[in-house]
């Protein structure tokens, strides 16, 4: 069956991190022609791929890259942990809302077909369970404030031009914990995963672990949100996707886990005066298994390769912009 794609202009903002690069690659096989918008150094360009390093919080600069454009899978935003977006919170919240209102208004003025919204987990409120049409009946969790309400703006400017222009291609996803090949490995303000594989890779042992690792939550490798992404703009599927890998984990088993893969030598100090965090937090993922976008890595699986990842490219991975670092976003002292 020949793609959607297939010899069409696609562009793809933040197309060199966690989720983007293997979305780009997947769009590659499918024969499209991909415009990749990143502020990262770009890799080496292939025959139908272009890499363009341009601030999308510029509109101007938006409109050039969404020209002639029939789709566009908008993944550009600020990655970082609870903990720094709390310390931190302007430096995320305002180029992700700055994001999202510049790209999709630029898409709709270009004549964009088909567009998806990267949305996120944090735009529930506290549940164990996260249901899509949940969303508008709380707030976000407390923890998760900035992020949420930044993302939750940017689904309700897309519901907006779905009414006023009738625009019925314009998709949201909201990934699980995602993990994989170039996620931020940064110590500051890495995720659980790349954090642990980080430290315990750069020789930390005993590994401390916060809390006592019974905190379940849904992990989904990076690859497999990238093909849900495809799936859903395949098929212009027009309500909010939860994309997760539908696994209760624990955050002992992830430890475990990294801990096989690295060596048995490796040992656990467990500090349960930190706080553990949320209990329970999932996906429900039966809107996502309705059409078809099933995860196909596990657990396992995923960690083994993100560890040959991080191995293979540690010395590089200061190399990718980071707005927490950026001068115009310090904090005044």
């Amino acid at each position: 069956m020949i793609s959607i794609f297939k010899n069409k202009n696609v562009l793809v903002t933040g197309g060199t991190g966690l989720i983007g690069t293997p979305l780009v690659e997947e769009l590659s096989k499918l024969g499209a022609n991909i415009k990749v918008v990143s502020l990262d150094k770009p890799p080496l360009e292939k025959n139908n791929i272009e890499y363009i390093n341009k601030d999308l919080r510029v509109f101007d600069n938006c409109m050039d890259v969404c020209k002639d454009m029939f789709a566009v899978f908008s993944l550009a935003g600020v990655k970082g942990s609870p903990a720094m977006t709390s310390q931190r919170p302007a430096s995320f919240f305002v180029p992700t809302i700055t994001f999202s209102i510049n790209m999709m208004e630029a898409a709709r003025r270009c004549g964009v077909e088909r567009y998806l919204f990267t949305s996120s987990i944090g735009v529930y409120a506290p549940a164990e369970v996260f249901y899509e049409d949940s969303v508008w009946q709380t707030f976000p969790s407390p923890n998760d404030r900035f992020a949420g309400w930044a993302k939750r703006m940017g689904e309700l400017q897309a519901e907006a031009y779905a009414i006023e222009y009738n625009w019925d291609k314009i998709s949201i996803v909201r990934p699980a914990n995602v993990y994989g090949p170039k996620d931020n490995f940064d110590p500051n303000n890495a995720m659980v995963i790349p954090s642990l594989i980080r430290r315990a890779i750069d020789g930390e042992n005993p590994l401390t672990v916060w809390g006592d690792g019974s905190p379940i939550r849904d992990f989904i490798y990076s690859k497999d949100v990238a093909m849900g992404m495809i799936k859903v703009m395949e098929i212009g599927y027009n309500k909010p996707v939860n994309l997760g890998s539908g696994q209760e984990t624990s955050i002992r088993e992830i430890v475990e886990i990294i801990k096989t893969i690295i060596g048995d030598d490796l040992k656990i100090e467990w500090d349960a005066s930190k706080p553990s965090g949320d209990k329970k937090r999932l996906m429900d993922t039966t809107r996502q298994n309705q059409i078809g976008a099933i995860p196909k890595t596990t657990l396992e699986q995923g960690i083994k390769e993100t560890i040959e990842w991080y191995k293979k490219n540690k010395s590089t991975i200061t190399d990718r912009y980071n707005p927490f670092t950026e001068k115009d976003l310090q904090p005044e002292k």
